[in-house]
């Protein structure tokens, strides 16, 4: 995966002004704003220290949620979480390409570190488009007049065509940073040849990507789809079930009413390889309360997987040669709602498998359970990791491949 893409090795970066596009979005506890999980600010501290220790001048661009969502912040308090992680100051400025922040880019000194603002706050940001449109983007233009490089090291955001991931390596000298080098190379070892049965494990909110993913991943041969958090309520939906009033309007809120005419045509397709939860775990006023799927509809926000499912889901797991898994299978971070999400992590790193998990949410569950080493690969990316696992060409791969 790696032919053609150039990395760091060998690279004079003393003096360089060098753009590095990292990805540290991350649960946050957004009551207090707590970043909940700090392993992606983790798992770019070789791509940022080896810049450092060779004297460039770094600016970071980074993003934290979506437009909209309660986790969509500044990137103040990941620009001194990250100083901490990598034991070097990191300086934030709130803003991305203003003449404010192209100054103090100029004036930068050698081994000194800039974060700018969340590059979501930029609308063009969360189009996806090809990337000669994304080099023409004001963020590309107006950043591009002020660095020597690019280094490309969000691996987690690989999938999304957007300016910050494809736009500058038409305009700009770019490379693979260390993680990307390194999630590259494992998947690619990974994919060679995978010991069936396989299994996709999909959860979390963002249903699109794993629908995708799905598709794809059911068409090269995939075994096994087991659903849970959002997707799982989708393909409910689809399958005929009412899942009540508070669960559709969270779908419409993400703007995924449109998936499930997307999920019935797997259903209808794919559908003895796609399981679906069995039980389901309502929030009664903050309490667990599970019921068949059968006795939904209830005025009641599902928030979990229920015993039954977790059941079946191990059984399936249990007799798996490979398993890839992303998102959590409920709300993973209310007291009470953790259990199925737990329970099949916990199943995965305890299988013979081999095992590839992705996604904030999943890969805290697997350190606060502390299985993180029972785990064969633990992917700093969610959606890029399954994208891959699936049969996917990643544009912010491919582009890079292409200079």
């Amino acid at each position: 995966m790696l032919k053609d893409i150039k990395t760091l090795n060998g690279i004079d970066f003393s003096g360089k002004t060098v753009l590095v596009r990292i990805d540290i979005n991350t649960p946050i506890r957004v009551s207090t704003g707590e970043l909940l999980d700090d392993r992606r600010f983790v798992s770019h501290k070789d791509t940022l220290t080896e810049l450092i220790e060779k004297g460039a001048k770094i600016v970071i661009l980074a993003h934290q949620g979506r437009p909209g969502e309660a986790d969509f912040t500044t990137m103040e308090k990941h620009a001194i979480h990250l100083g901490e992680v990598i034991n070097h100051p990191v300086e934030y400025i709130d803003a991305t390409f203003s003449s404010y922040a192209l100054k103090k880019i100029k004036k930068m000194k050698n081994a000194e570190v800039l974060m700018l603002e969340n590059v979501r706050f930029y609308s063009e940001e969360v189009l996806n488009r090809p990337p000669d449109a994304q080099a023409k983007t004001f963020l590309v233009r107006k950043l591009s007049e002020v660095v020597d490089f690019y280094v490309s090291d969000a691996f987690a955001t690989a999938h999304r065509s957007q300016p910050s991931m494809v736009g500058f390596p038409l305009v700009v000298e770019s490379l693979a940073g260390r993680l990307m080098e390194k999630e590259l190379k494992s998947i690619d070892r990974i994919t060679k040849d995978p010991k069936k049965p396989i299994a996709f494990v999909l959860g979390g909110t963002k249903a699109d990507d794993s629908l995708r993913a799905s598709r794809r991943a059911l068409e090269n041969g995939t075994d096994y789809i087991l659903t849970g958090g959002v997707l799982g309520n989708i393909f409910l939906v689809a399958k005929g079930y009412r899942i009540g009033d508070p669960n559709i309007e969270f779908i419409r809120g993400k703007k995924m009413v449109d998936q499930i005419d997307v999920a019935r045509e797997l259903l209808n397709e794919f559908g003895d390889r796609i399981i679906l939860p069995v039980d389901v775990a309502l929030d009664n006023f903050g309490k667990r309360m599970e019921i068949p799927v059968s006795e939904l509809p209830r005025n009641k926000n599902i928030s979990d997987i229920g015993h039954e499912t977790v059941k079946k889901f191990k059984e399936i797991i249990d007799e798996c040669g490979t398993i890839f898994a992303k998102g959590a299978l409920g709300i993973f971070e209310k007291e009470g709602f953790a259990y199925g999400t737990e329970e099949v992590v916990k199943a995965i790193a305890n299988s013979d498998a081999f095992s590839v998990i992705g996604g904030g949410h999943l890969v805290a569950s697997a350190r606060k359970l502390d299985i993180s080493k029972k785990i064969t690969h633990i992917s700093s990316g969610g959606g890029a990791s399954i994208s891959l696992l699936a049969g996917y060409k990643l544009p912010a791969v491919e582009i890079l491949r292409q200079k």
